[in-house]
């Protein structure tokens, strides 16, 4: 399938968009004045009532429900619709899925008394941004650790997409080399750099990479209760087959799937690795699960394809072009890194294998990373749209001003 010459079709502003009446007590809780950026007793869907690690309390910091609207895509298999859940409107800075696991992940920080949090990733990690801005919401400061190449660890890192807002927030950046990180892994430099802190006196708590742990999970099993009801409260009945997903740490695979199993929506999870292969996420996503004691074995509940290409944040002409005309023909932007991945899979698997997807309802999970696309400015410089010089020689225009 040529994704990089396609034609994609006009996206309809009359397209049904499925929203959430305030039917979850925490959703109504957040819309009052005072309600948001606050702490609120959690209560568990019930069919995740058996699940360990349930979190008693949740800090709200995102905009929920995000919206549920159909999505043009090209050439879809015969009967197919793709419909998109649009988690990248979910506010706290164009956080996306990262707002969901912080309100678990940030109410325990408060709860336990911590007054800073420490978190790793790569040096553009939506991640790491998104913990500055949920941990200044809360008054805790943060601690990144942000890997980069072994060149560029001992510069400045710059003042490029979400590098800018962690610094604008006052964010302590610490880097070390691609090579290091890797060396160590994330686990060990958190806790070193933690232990770090306890000697000066602070009081921190580690949020893992990507948020992705058993209380991190609880933001995808509450986003599956969130679709759940907003499939009730719409007309016609509608139900879907499938949910497609980025992955890049499996926590939201892992909550998304878990959830799909257990609730009424029964929907097949499918995840596009962006970063390692499926037999890493199978076993991360099955490690994940176990946290919650649910009994159930990550190939059951999730089919994991690889869509990483060229490597983690690194991106074809193909893909880039893809995220372009999709942007151009749908209003719909991704990121290059998970979403434009994930979308360009998608649509390439179904191209491939059109009777596995024929007939099918599918929702898309939008996890935001916006800000990436910061980062590719030098290679998407030729794809963006032009301009001109407005020419101001008429002569209305000069009789006019005379």
């Amino acid at each position: 399938m040529a994704l990089g010459t396609c034609v994609l079709p006009s996206f309809s502003p009359q397209a049904a968009v499925l929203r959430r009446t305030s039917t979850v007590a925490s959703a109504a809780a957040a819309s009052r004045i005072g309600g948001f950026l606050s702490s609120k007793p959690y209560a568990l869907p019930p069919w995740a009532s058996g699940l360990s690690h349930a979190p008693s309390h949740t800090f709200s910091l995102g905009h929920f429900p995000t919206p549920i609207h159909r999505w043009n895509l090209p050439d879809l298999p015969k009967g197919t619709e793709v419909w998109i859940k649009r988690d990248d409107l979910a506010g706290m800075q164009l956080s996306g899925n990262k707002a969901r696991k912080l309100e678990f992940l940030v109410a325990d920080a408060a709860a336990r008394g911590a007054d800073c949090v420490v978190t790793a990733g790569g040096i553009q990690s939506n991640h790491c941004r998104a913990t500055a801005v949920a941990a200044k919401y809360a008054g805790l400061d943060s601690y990144l650790i942000l890997c980069t190449p072994k060149l560029l660890v001992d510069r400045d890192p710059g003042l490029v997409g979400n590098l800018l807002v962690e610094r604008l927030l006052g964010a302590h950046i610490d880097l070390v080399s691609q090579r290091e990180f890797l060396k160590f892994g994330s686990v060990a430099l958190t806790e070193l750099l933690k232990k770090r802190l306890l000697e000066e006196g602070r009081r921190p708590y580690v949020i893992p990479a990507g948020g992705s742990n058993a209380l991190g999970n609880w933001g995808y099993i509450e986003a599956v209760r969130e679709i759940e009801e907003q499939i009730q409260s719409s007309d016609g009945g509608l139900q879907f087959d499938d949910i497609v997903v980025a992955c890049g740490s499996g926590g939201t695979v892992a909550g998304l799937a878990l959830g799909s199993q257990l609730s009424s929506l029964k929907a097949k999870v499918h995840a596009f690795s962006v970063c390692y292969g499926p037999k890493y996420f199978y076993d991360c996503v099955q490690g994940l699960i176990d946290g919650l004691q649910s009994g159930l074995d990550s190939h059951d509940i999730v089919s994991i394809e690889d869509a990483k290409g060229l490597g983690y944040a690194k991106s074809t002409g193909d893909e880039l072009r893809f995220v372009k005309d999709v942007g151009a023909a749908t209003g719909i932007v991704l990121d290059p890194v998970y979403t434009g991945k994930a979308a360009y899979g998608m649509l390439k698997d179904m191209s491939d294998n059109q009777a596995k997807w024929e007939g099918r309802k599918v929702l898309f999970v939008h996890t935001g990373g916006l800000l990436g696309l910061y980062d590719k400015v030098d290679q998407l410089s030729s794809l963006a749209g032009g301009w001109r010089r407005m020419d101001l020689e008429e002569p209305v225009l000069h009789a006019n001003l005379n």
